[in-house]
């Protein structure tokens, strides 16, 4: 009799993650080990939050603040520009100048092409 773990994940879900992972066995296995990682961690903060909610009277508010906090939006592209900016050095040079690097240029570029005229 084999019993599965509560948070294996589906053989159609392994499936799609091996079709969309590069072609070399390597990244695929990598690339699988991430993918099942991610969803075996969003499972279990759903199952933690769904039991917030039971609890607590306040349940749906934590349950919100929960996932809010483990699962945190990444910043936008924009949002990455300004910190690139605010980063920048320059302040100890003999003429005010904003010296970034050739990372900090891709990513400003980056953010003034997507904005639209």
């Amino acid at each position: 009799m084999t019993q599965e773990h509560p948070i294996t994940p589906p053989p159609e879900l392994v499936e799609q993650w091996y079709e969309t992972a590069d072609n070399s066995s390597k990244d695929v296995i990598q690339e699988v080990a991430a993918q099942a990682a991610r969803w075996g961690a969003d499972q279990e903060l759903e199952a933690c939050c769904e039991w917030i909610y039971k609890l607590m009277d306040r349940g749906l508010e934590w349950s919100m603040d929960l996932r809010t906090a483990r699962r945190p939006k990444p910043p936008s592209l924009k949002e990455q520009a300004l910190e690139a900016l605010a980063s920048a050095d320059g302040a100890d040079h003999p003429i005010v100048a904003t010296v970034i690097t050739a990372d900090q240029h891709a990513l400003i570029r980056r953010a003034l092409e997507s904005l639209t005229e």
